[in-house]
């Protein structure tokens, strides 16, 4: 076998997870120094730690004063279903899955026992989005990290619509353009495109959702953790750092130290600027590799964060769909390998192929560098096809 020379430069950091993601640029164990540790999360500087992250929350991402944000239990998922569970069944709803966290929010509707319409695409596509009714709520994810596709805009949902629109936007926000006026409810976890730590959500309503909350009381029991009112009104308290249950303060400051960097790096622009960049070096490296293509087909709902690619070359497409599988494992066995790529093998329910973390925490130099090492990678393992063939 004729092993192909290899690289000369790696990237300078390997690490492209799409959750938990890279830590910011230049970040240290020195960011946590301020974490108020060993003190209650309800004394004076814990629920002001817990503010804080919710003020700069809103400052960089441009909530309206009009919606409410909260720290929630459980990452974005804990967010999803206390939304789901809390606000769903007043009226019917339209589901919109592409990927594999879509599909977990059509499994809550059946177990919600929801009156639920389910629009459906295999990987790499969008459903019908102007399926959405007026008359009913809207459940999505605004990026499919698993996917690599990512609804183009909002204009599908109405105006003058009577329901809640709910976005999963784990993986799009501080990445792409979030319309608050068309989204009700709004969540995301600190592990992603800001590089925090995991098992921490986010909740951001609007007063259309207040109003749910405090006009339609579900039948079902609700647990603890997901119950956001008192006597029929919001618990304001939620809203201002008092969080349902005991959250880390140390991940809670880390958080922080995120925020602040997006400060320093220009805010949620230049936030936006820098996913698009990272994706834009796949997006050129692709253009002219005949080996390799984007998940998603249509370039106008290609993901800036989670960039999934699958392998075109015949010889591999050739192959049985375990085979397939299998040559995809060893290509980010390799990465890992050599030290090039962490953790970019594609999501286990996804088809095969590779996911490369372009979040506003990566550097484009770095991206630039994993390239020739894809293809060094792929040269590796057709050569090994080849010598067992032959």
């Amino acid at each position: 076998m004729t092993t192909p020379a290899k690289p000369a430069l790696r990237p300078a950091d390997p690490r492209f997870s799409s959750g938990p993601t890279k830590k910011r640029p230049g970040w240290t164990t020195d960011a946590l120094s301020e974490a108020v540790l060993g003190r209650s999360h309800r004394a004076k500087a814990g629920k002001a730690k817990l503010k804080e992250a919710i003020d700069r929350t809103r400052a960089i991402l441009g909530v309206p004063e009009s919606h409410k944000i909260a720290i929630v239990p459980a990452s974005d998922t804990g967010a999803m279903e206390m939304a789901m569970w809390s606000m769903l069944g007043a009226r019917p709803v339209d589901i919109f899955a592409w990927e594999s966290f879509g599909e977990e929010w059509v499994a809550d509707a059946k177990q919600l026992k929801l009156d639920a319409r389910v629009h459906t695409a295999g990987y790499g596509a969008l459903p019908d989005l102007g399926a959405a009714r007026t008359d009913a709520d809207i459940v999505f994810t605004q990026n499919g990290t698993t996917s690599g596709v990512r609804v183009p805009d909002f204009d599908w949902i109405a105006n003058d619509r009577d329901g809640i629109a709910i976005n999963d936007a784990t993986s799009a926000v501080f990445a792409q353009p979030i319309d608050w006026a068309k989204c009700d409810v709004t969540t995301f976890s600190w592990q992603k495109v800001l590089g925090g730590e995991a098992a921490h959500g986010m909740m951001i309503l609007s007063p259309r959702a207040i109003a749910r909350l405090e006009s339609f009381t579900p039948e079902r029991p609700l647990p603890k953790i997901f119950r956001l009112t008192k006597k029929g009104k919001v618990d304001q308290e939620i809203f201002e750092g008092s969080t349902i249950n005991t959250p880390s303060l140390l991940a809670a400051e880390d958080y922080i130290d995120a925020l602040k960097w997006a400060e320093r790096a220009g805010g949620l622009e230049a936030l936006h600027a820098r996913c698009n960049a990272n994706t834009k070096v796949i997006a050129d490296w692709v253009a002219k590799t005949s080996w390799v293509d984007f998940l998603a087909s249509d370039p106008a709902t290609r993901s800036n964060t989670s960039v999934c690619l699958k392998v075109v070359d015949p010889r591999v497409t050739s192959l049985r769909n375990e085979d397939q599988a299998e040559f995809a494992k060893k290509l980010a066995s390799l990465l890992e390998k050599e030290g090039a790529a962490l953790d970019v093998g594609s999501y286990r329910a996804a088809p095969p192929g590779l996911r490369i973390w372009c979040g506003a925490t990566i550097e484009a130099s770095d991206v630039e560098a994993l390239t020739p090492w894809m293809d060094w990678a792929f040269a590796t393992c057709v050569a090994e096809l080849a010598e067992r063939a032959a």
